[in-house]
C-alpha cells in the first residue's frame, strides 16, 4: 500500500528537466495556468521594475524573444502554451526546456534568430537534432530537439559543453521532483535546498516552500499558546512555539546581542542567567517590532542594535525562579532596578528586562515594552502553526529609506540593503499587508508560507 501512495504522488508531481549544474531552476508545470501571477506582477511593476513581466520575459528562453505569459508570443515560435518548461540557470550560461506544439515553426524562428551570430552548425544523432552557432555577444547559442521536446542553450563559453548538457537531457525523460508535489503554484523556483512554489492575483502574491538550511531553530505546534489572541501593531509581529531542543539555540542568539552590547557586563553572570531562564520556558514566545529609528551608523553594533525599536515576551514555568536568576543584573554597571525587573544603560540606549505573571519580556525600547506589556491577554487560544507573523511594508520601506550613503559606501550588507530600498521601497510603501507562517519539518527542514497583499484593484472593495 505504501508503495502504491509513493508512486501515486510522484506521479502526480511536476518533473522539471532542469540540468544537474544548475544554481537555480524555474519549473513552469503548465504556461497557460501564469494569468494570475502575471496580473500581481503588472501591478507589482508599476512600482518596482524587477518586478515587470517583460522583466521576467526576458529570462525565459536564451535566444527567442518571447514572453511566456503571453501564448500568442508562445505559438508563433512553435511553444505549447499548454506545456510545462523549466529554465535552468548555470554560471556561465542558462538552458531552456519546453514542449513543442510545432517543432518544424520552431526550428525556422531558431534559425533565424542563432544565425545572426554567425554560422549555424546542424546535426542529428540517435533521433537527437542539434543547432548552434556563435553568439555576436560571445559564446555560443543553440539547440537540442527530440520529438516535440526541445532544450535551448545559451553560454559565454565558446566550447560546445552546453550543447553537450542539453543533449543529455534530450536522453531521457525527467523524474517526477516529489518536492513539488508537496506544494501549491504555477512556477517552482529551486534553489541549493529550498523550494518555493508561488501563485497570485491582481490582489497578491502567494508563495510556499520548504528549505532544510534556514538559520532558525526548531518549532512545534502543539497545545494552546498564551499568546493566540494578541493582535498587537507594528512593522513585524510574530507568534511562536519553539521546541525544547531549540530554545538553547534561540536564548543564546539574545544572550550574545547583550554581551556584544555591554562588554563590562560579566559573561558568566550571563550565561548563568541565560542557563537558568532557558530551562523555564515552555517554548512560546511573541516578537513585536514596532518600528525602525537609526539613531547612529549601522556600522556599529549599537547602531544595528537600536534600529529596530523591539520587545520579545517569551512565557516561563516558575517566576519566581527565573525573578531570582534575573536578581544579578541589579548590580551589572549601568542597571536600575524597576517595581518588575530592571533596566541596563547601554551605549546608544537602553535594554530593559521586565516580569508581568509568567510572561518575561526583554526590549531595548521602554514604549515598546510597555505596549507590548499592555497588550498581553488574559487567554490563550491554539496557532493553527508554530509561527505566524504579518509584516507593515510601509513602515519596511520607511526603515529601510534610513540608510545612509556613508553607511552604504563602507558596508557591502548596508549597500544591499540600499539597493533593496531603491528597488523594492515603492512597492513596499504601496502595499497592504505580508503574513505568512512556519512550521518545521523532518530532518531540520522548515516549510513556510507567505502572502504578499497589494490595496484592492481599481473597482473593487475591500471585503
Amino acid at each position: 500500500m505504501l508503495s502504491l501512495v509513493l508512486a501515486a504522488s510522484l506521479a502526480a508531481a511536476p518533473a522539471p528537466r532542469s540540468a544537474p549544474s544548475a544554481t537555480t531552476v524555474v519549473h513552469i508545470p503548465q504556461l497557460d495556468k501564469l494569468s494570475g501571477l502575471q496580473a500581481f506582477m503588472s501591478r507589482a511593476g508599476t512600482y518596482a521594475a524587477m518586478a515587470r513581466p517583460t522583466t521576467w520575459a526576458a529570462e525565459f528562453h536564451p535566444f527567442l524573444s518571447l514572453d511566456p505569459m503571453r501564448a500568442e508570443t508562445l505559438t508563433a515560435v512553435g511553444i505549447d502554451p499548454t506545456g510545462s518548461a523549466t529554465v535552468s540557470f548555470l554560471r556561465t550560461g542558462k538552458v531552456s526546456c519546453a514542449r513543442l506544439a510545432d517543432p518544424k515553426a520552431f526550428q525556422a524562428k531558431a534559425a533565424t534568430a542563432l544565425a545572426a551570430g554567425g554560422e549555424v552548425k546542424t546535426g542529428t544523432s540517435k533521433g537527437v537534432t542539434t543547432a548552434s552557432a556563435p553568439r555576436s555577444s560571445g559564446g555560443r547559442a543553440g539547440y537540442a530537439l527530440k520529438g516535440q521536446d526541445v532544450c535551448s542553450f545559451a553560454t559565454l563559453q565558446e566550447d560546445d559543453d552546453m550543447l553537450k548538457e542539453a543533449v543529455k537531457l534530450m536522453g531521457k525523460a525527467p523524474a517526477p521532483d516529489a518536492r513539488l508535489g508537496k506544494l501549491s503554484g504555477v512556477a517552482f523556483v529551486l534553489q541549493g535546498a529550498m523550494v518555493v512554489g508561488i501563485d497570485g492575483t491582481a490582489d497578491g502574491l502567494q508563495a510556499e516552500g520548504t528549505a532544510t538550511k534556514l538559520p532558525l531553530p526548531p518549532f512545534q505546534s502543539s497545545g494552546s499558546s498564551p499568546y493566540g489572541t494578541m493582535a498587537p501593531s507594528g512593522l513585524l509581529v510574530s507568534r511562536a512555539q519553539v521546541a525544547s531542543t531549540g530554545l538553547s539555540q534561540a536564548v543564546g542568539s539574545v544572550r550574545w546581542s547583550v554581551q556584544q552590547m555591554c562588554a563590562t557586563c560579566p559573561p558568566e553572570q550571563i550565561e548563568a542567567m541565560a542557563k537558568t531562564v532557558t530551562e523555564q520556558l515552555t517554548g512560546h514566545i511573541a516578537v513585536l517590532v514596532d518600528s525602525i529609528q537609526v539613531k547612529s551608523s549601522l556600522r556599529t553594533p549599537e547602531g544595528r542594535f537600536f534600529a529596530p525599536r523591539q520587545a520579545i515576551v517569551a512565557e516561563v514555568k516558575d517566576a519566581a525562579k527565573v525573578k531570582a536568576a534575573l536578581a544579578p543584573l541589579a548590580q551589572f554597571p549601568g542597571a536600575t532596578a524597576l517595581e518588575d525587573g530592571y533596566t541596563l544603560a547601554l551605549k546608544g540606549g537602553s535594554v530593559l528586562v521586565r516580569q508581568k505573571g509568567p510572561h518575561l519580556v526583554l526590549g531595548n525600547d521602554d514604549a515598546v515594552v510597555r505596549s507590548l506589556l499592555e497588550t498581553l491577554p488574559e487567554k490563550g487560544a491554539k496557532l493553527p502553526h508554530a509561527v505566524d507573523f504579518s509584516v507593515d511594508p510601509k513602515k519596511v520601506a520607511r526603515g529601510l529609506s534610513q540608510v545612509s550613503l556613508m553607511d552604504v559606501m563602507s558596508n557591502q550588507q548596508l549597500a544591499a540593503l540600499f539597493a533593496a530600498s531603491a528597488e523594492v521601497g515603492p512597492l513596499l510603501s504601496n502595499s497592504e499587508r505580508i503574513t505568512g507562517w512556519l512550521d518545521s519539518a523532518s530532518g531540520g527542514a522548515h516549510r513556510f508560507s507567505l502572502n504578499w497583499a497589494l490595496p484592492p484593484a481599481a473597482g473593487k472593495s475591500s471585503p
